[in-house]
């Protein structure tokens, strides 16, 4: 169909130079007919476009107190589409090994259109610019564990994706460089503890549709007070509706917050390169009365407030002559998590995962974690296998993960 259309323009634009004078057709040489139908062709050129494949997979093995098991086996492809040099398309598929069956699911997929060289909207499902885990870090292949942190991931505290809209992009004020996001999205929903009284004020994340008409705002911005860009601080925040339209909790509302922090810093002395991340995080959700799980005619309140934070430390030789040993990587995590006191999921954990990793090249890494975590008992997550999102097992535990980016 394209040929056809082209050869038709190429048609057309030799017709239209026959019914010149002759005088005029004699001063046209070949090579100028032959650029004018170039420019005409190009005048009704659809955008050119692109696509692009990426992705990253990982498996891994497990051993715990009362585990001994390969587990993983998942792939995650990335799809990237470039239909002109304003209009671009992307989207993350999640394809895992559960239970024996597979499962797949869409962990983001949204359109971006860019408005001018600092700013860019977008709107669809992505993952939202809350702090730096969930956006940046929770890839198999990039994270330095195989499993996230306390309270980040599908069963965790933080969110994760949702579907709106944003504007995001970066830029200069004066001599400080920024990066910024402002989105509205669906927003988390509240268990109001009717189905799942043992799960009442919990909220959830990525559920859709939306539980209400009220939209949740929020935004990140990230500074880089130091002209080499080693050191990133950030600060985000969301605010909306929780509660289900028409029901008694419809007016609940919820607010997120975080800090965190970024810092790259090649260590001369030592031949190696530092990375250290961190970030603290709260919840603070509006009271509200919840059935009791024993009695749900009974009720019951608490104040519905979470927390988390982690401090990750990585130290690499990257510069060393020693082909082998410039491959490694020395890494220490340590994560809290508290929830609601008096709540039926109350929580007051803590983490540490030691880890030495050796990559085979830049995107493919072999790890090898020993975590440490208290006894505490989790009323509402169940333990995760080590996929890179989720929090993982309550106790100690040992792991080998093999992660690969394409």
């Amino acid at each position: 169909m394209k040929i056809q259309f082209t050869i038709w323009l190429m048609v057309l634009a030799v017709l239209g130079f026959s019914t010149n004078s002759n005088a005029q057709a004699d001063t046209i040489s070949g090579q100028e007919i032959i650029e004018k139908i170039s420019q005409e062709i190009d005048t009704y050129r659809p955008g050119v476009s692109r696509f692009l494949l990426r992705g990253y997979a990982h498996s891994g093995l497990q051993v715990s107190s009362d585990q001994f098991s390969f587990v993983g086996g998942s792939f995650n492809p990335l799809f990237v589409y470039k239909q002109s040099d304003k209009i671009l398309f992307e989207s993350e598929l999640e394809m895992e090994l559960v239970g024996g069956e597979v499962e797949f699911g869409v962990e983001y997929a949204n359109m971006s259109y860019i408005l001018n060289k600092t700013l860019t909207i977008r709107a669809g499902k992505f993952l939202v610019p809350f702090g730096i885990f969930v956006p940046n870090l929770h890839p198999a292949w990039i994270n330095k564990f195989p499993g996230g942190p306390l309270g980040a991931g599908h069963d965790g505290i933080l969110p994760t994706n949702d579907i709106g809209v944003e504007l995001r992009g970066g830029a200069y004020l004066g001599n400080l460089k920024v990066n910024y996001s402002l989105y509205a999205v669906n927003g988390a929903q509240l268990n109001d503890g009717e189905d799942e009284p043992e799960e009442a004020g919990v909220l959830h994340h990525a559920i859709f549709p939306d539980n209400n008409k009220g939209k949740t705002i929020g935004g990140r911005l990230g500074i880089f007070p130091m002209s080499n860009s080693n050191l990133e601080l950030g600060l985000s925040g969301m605010y909306g509706k929780v509660g289900a339209i028409e029901s008694k909790l419809e007016d609940v509302k919820a607010i997120h917050y975080a800090f965190d922090v970024s810092y790259v810093k090649m260590l001369s002395s030592l031949s190696s390169v530092l990375d250290f991340k961190g970030q603290f995080s709260s919840v603070i959700v509006d009271d509200a009365e919840y059935p009791e799980h024993e009695d749900p005619d009974e009720i019951y309140t608490f104040e519905n407030t979470s927390s988390t934070w982690f401090a990750q430390l990585s130290i690499r030789p990257a510069l060393v002559d020693n082909d082998f040993f410039r491959n490694f990587e020395f890494a220490g995590r340590y994560s809290a998590l508290k929830t609601p006191e008096g709540s039926e999921w109350e929580v007051d954990q803590t983490q540490l995962d030691l880890g030495i990793n050796y990559w085979f090249d830049w995107r493919t890494v072999l790890k090898f974690s020993y975590r440490i975590s208290n006894s505490v008992e989790d009323a509402h997550d169940e333990p995760d296998e080590p996929d890179g999102h989720g929090e993982g097992l309550s106790g100690n535990a040992f792991f080998v993960h093999w992660a690969i980016g394409f």
